[in-house]
């Protein structure tokens, strides 16, 4: 925990009410987001129990599986889901836009993207397992599934993925995207409740913060959002209510489970479009454009390998690819790291408590000093800045600064508050600096060793040139019956 953070929840705890941490959203929120929330059976890996899904928050879906040890039940649940699902994700392939790449040829991309908004993490994670448990799916031979299932599962696996991407919004966990812009008085741990987190974030009128909490904690009050169900409506509610529908499979058995789980999930609904609500009120930051342009262009290609017929996603990542997707999270994990600091200042002043950025005056500015001599003189303007914060950067460091795109430093030394930089890139082609590339005497500005510079991607061999270390060229992936057979079955 970072000191900021841990000063925030200190006065969360102080005044009994969430504290932002962040002056702007991070994450992308859609006009028209799909929410989900699953539930899963006690006891069982990958069993869904039910689910309530839609675009309107005054009309959700609620689909049930009255016996979820079943497999024609649980398929059926899978193709009631893909018939909600489906049409919400092809409306976003319909409306495209051509992109002109600089040095390439153009491409086609969705004008936007699906958003699909879960309550927590486990319910990513469970989204993945449902994508894994129908993607290998077969619409023959024995326990046909309908068409749509392994098309869901495919889909399914697709979000999944994609929500490990930092930065990525196309699948979002309610409680991570609340917790990453309000610090409250309990511990992570207990952020991972969603109604507790939204307690504090909004409690009802007159009630602290701290207080909403503590009832959050009755799961009469509130259920779990999922996907585990509390052990108490397990015992007492839901499996006598799955005994009588075995007993006898009718409408009325059906319908008692159905209200039952409606209890469960219609107070979660209230809360993930109340959630919605609340990260939508935020300004957006500068960056977070970019990142959904990202994952529009994600989306176009996994729409593209569908339509050209590629096959369902493998099991398993071979050695090099695993290591590639590995690279890729932790390029991506550094570059999100840099731009919610470049957006954000609040998020920039944990940086300049560690001395990996500066913010401060700037005393005196040399715009037109040079270096070098004849043909290798280059022009290398040089401000002073007076700083109070903890600066620990050495001489030769590269800075970057938020306040202004493509400008680039180096430190020339330290004397004192005052530290000397030599500006090095972000001045123009001429002789002379371009208007507003160096800083003025009297201007605030902040500097940081972070950087969105480009990062080149990491030298892997060929799949083919895989050593027998890590297992030898992998054979080509064909789909097989086998794949639909999972350890929990």
């Amino acid at each position: 925990m970072s000191t900021l953070l841990a000063l925030a929840r200190l006065r969360a705890m102080r005044d009994g009410t969430a504290q932002r941490i962040t002056t702007v959203r991070h994450c992308h929120v859609a006009e028209r987001p799909m929410v989900f929330i699953p539930l899963k059976l006690a006891g069982e890996a990958a069993a869904p129990l039910g689910a309530m899904v839609g675009t309107d928050p005054g009309h959700p879906r609620l689909l049930v599986v009255p016996q979820p040890r079943n497999r024609d039940l649980r398929f059926a649940f899978a193709g009631e889901l893909a018939e909600v699902l489906l049409p919400y994700i092809e409306s976003f392939q319909k409306a495209t836009e051509t992109v002109e790449k600089k040095g390439g040829e153009p491409y086609e991309r969705c004008l936007d993207a699906p958003q699909i908004v879960v309550p927590n993490r486990p319910a990513v994670a469970f989204t993945g397992l449902l994508g894994r448990s129908t993607r290998f799916r077969r619409v023959d031979g024995p326990h046909p599934v309908h068409p749509s299932v392994p098309l869901l599962g495919r889909w399914l696996t697709y979000f999944a993925d994609r929500a490990a991407q930092p930065g990525s919004s196309l699948l979002l966990a309610a409680t991570e995207a609340l917790g990453a812009h309000w610090a409250t008085g309990q511990s992570g741990l207990e952020d991972a409740n969603l109604a507790a987190l939204m307690g504090w974030i909004d409690p009802p009128a007159g009630m602290s913060g701290r207080r909403a909490a503590e009832e959050a904690e009755d799961p009469l009050l509130w259920p779990p959002a999922g996907p585990a169900t509390d052990p108490g409506f397990d015992n007492e509610v839901l499996g006598p209510a799955i005994r009588a529908y075995e007993d006898a499979p009718t409408a009325r058995a059906v319908e008692r489970i159905t209200q039952a789980l409606r209890t469960q999930l219609e107070p979660t609904w209230r809360l993930m479009w109340r959630a919605v609500e609340l990260l939508r009120a935020l300004p957006e930051g500068s960056r977070v454009r970019d990142r959904w342009e990202a994952d529009r262009g994600s989306f176009t290609r996994f729409v593209e390998r569908l339509a050209e017929g590629g096959p369902p996603q493998a099991r398993r990542d071979g050695a090099v690819s695993a290591a590639a997707r590995l690279a890729g999270l932790e390029r991506a994990r550094a570059g999100y790291d840099v731009q919610r600091a470049y957006d954000d200042p609040l998020v920039m002043a944990e940086y300049r408590l560690t001395g990996e950025a500066f913010a401060g005056v700037v005393t005196s500015a040399e715009p037109e000093h040079f270096e070098g001599e004849g043909r290798s003189r280059k022009l290398r303007p040089l401000i002073t800045v007076r700083t109070e914060d903890p600066v620990r950067l050495a001489p030769g460091t590269v800075l970057g600064s938020p306040d202004r795109k493509g400008h680039g430093a180096e430190v020339v030394g330290l004397a004192g508050d005052e530290i000397t930089l030599k500006i090095v890139k972000g001045m123009g082609r001429g002789r002379t600096p371009a208007p507003g590339a160096v800083p003025e005497p009297g201007e605030r500005v902040c500097y940081t060793s972070l950087t969105d510079d480009f990062q080149t991607s990491a030298a892997l061999p060929d799949p083919e040139q895989t050593p027998w270390t890590h297992g030898g060229p992998p054979e080509e992936y064909v789909p097989s019956d086998d794949d639909a057979r999972e350890e929990w079955e």
